[in-house]
């Protein structure tokens, strides 16, 4: 008689997994990521599946910067944690960090990639990460599925795939499910809200890429005012603060596990420039009133200019990309590059002279000193989103 209720409750829970696996929106979800799948795969056919590689700028260049390491470690069989292949010298761990305790967790990476080959697995990543963010926002499957592709395929993903911004990719692709597990505790959802926000808070961290967890940290600064201002009006401020505490939580056992990391950036970041400190250099102090750290031209240099931020709408509207990619090599693209122009040079209606200034005219003319392509989210969707 004891062993009843123990049943009861097993056939119960069996009840409750076959009615969601039945349910339309369960298999809308498995469609939505079959086809999210298919999509990724297709873009980048056939090269993905005949096993090419792009040639990627910032990866060709972690592999020349970790090749003195590696030809060490095949000579003595020993790791080193530096390198002199980099500056006058500087820790292997900030070029490649590899942690015991990582192993852990890295698998993670290949599991919600699906397996895919790269660069496909990428574009899966992002798409799938915005899928999770629309289902527990209660979007339709297909309006969910729309949106995840229409997030995945905005230009500057595409475009830091090509300039091999890789970890800085990965990290952008878990703030979505990250949100998501932010909105699901506020529901008051605590234990998956906050296991969703903890699992995918420490993929942030891991994919070692702080700036963009740093700017992601005021989205959730303004969640968490927008959550108190809605509870204050709905008298339900126990349940935020409950919500809060678990959110904090998941926040102190995200940065836990990726600690060996984040405790040896910070201790190195004191040595460099910076955290105002170098000897190679005019002190930092004098050259921002008294404050550490590097100077606000420097850290903006290649930030977007205010009316540069309309390209999210109309694409070049300050001239598109600067360079393009031809061959495995940024190829300056100057005016006489421009469909219009070439229309112009064989009607005859621009004179040589004119083509040779145009040459060195560069297409893009926003603030920073060059950009691979605008950051275009799509005329349609702003329209949507308006």
């Amino acid at each position: 008689m004891n062993n009843e209720p123990n049943v009861n409750n097993a056939l119960t829970l069996s009840q409750r997994l076959l009615s969601i696996v039945k349910s339309s929106r369960f298999i809308g979800f498995m469609m939505s990521i079959l086809i999210i799948a298919v999509i990724s795969m297709m873009f980048f056919h056939p090269d993905a599946m005949e096993g090419r590689q792009l040639q990627q700028h910032d990866v060709k260049q972690g592999i020349a910067l970790g090749q003195e390491a590696k030809a060490f470690y095949e000579e003595t069989g020993e790791r080193t944690w530096w390198t002199n292949s980099l500056f006058s010298g500087m820790p292997m761990f900030q070029i490649a960090p590899s942690y015991e305790s990582n192993s852990l967790f890295s698998w993670i990476n290949d599991l919600f990639g699906l397996g895919l080959p790269s660069p496909s697995n990428l574009i899966f990543m992002m798409m799938f990460g915005f899928l999770i963010l629309m289902f527990v926002m209660k979007m339709k499957w297909y309006v969910a599925l729309i949106g995840a592709i229409a997030y995945g395929f905005s230009s500057y993903f595409i475009i830091i795939i090509g300039a091999g911004h890789i970890w800085k990719f990965v990290t952008l692709a878990y703030i979505p499910p990250t949100i998501a597990g932010i909105i699901l505790c506020y529901r008051g959802k605590y234990i998956a809200g906050g296991a969703l926000a903890a699992l995918f808070a420490m993929m942030q961290i891991a994919s070692n890429h702080i700036q963009m967890t740093y700017y992601f940290a005021f989205v959730i600064f303004g969640f968490v005012v927008a959550y108190l201002i809605k509870a204050i009006k709905t008298k339900k401020v126990k349940q935020w603060v409950v919500s809060t505490g678990v959110l904090l939580f998941a926040g102190i056992l995200a940065i836990s596990a990726n600690f060996p990391s984040l405790y040896n950036t910070y201790e190195y970041s004191k040595e460099t420039i910076r955290g105002g400190h170098s000897e190679l250099s005019q002190a930092k102090g004098n050259e921002n009133g008294g404050k550490a750290g590097l100077d606000r031209d420097y850290i903006t240099q290649y930030s977007y200019g205010g009316a540069e931020t309309f390209s999210l709408l109309i694409p070049n509207i300050k001239g598109g990309a600067s360079a393009k990619p031809i061959g495995g090599r940024m190829s300056a693209l100057s005016l006489t590059d421009l469909p219009e122009v070439e229309n112009l040079v064989k009607e005859n209606k621009i004179k040589q002279h004119e083509q040779q200034v145009m040459h060195y005219l560069s297409q893009y003319f926003g603030e920073p000193e060059g950009t691979n392509g605008p950051v275009y989210v799509g005329a349609v969707i702003c329209a949507l989103f308006l």
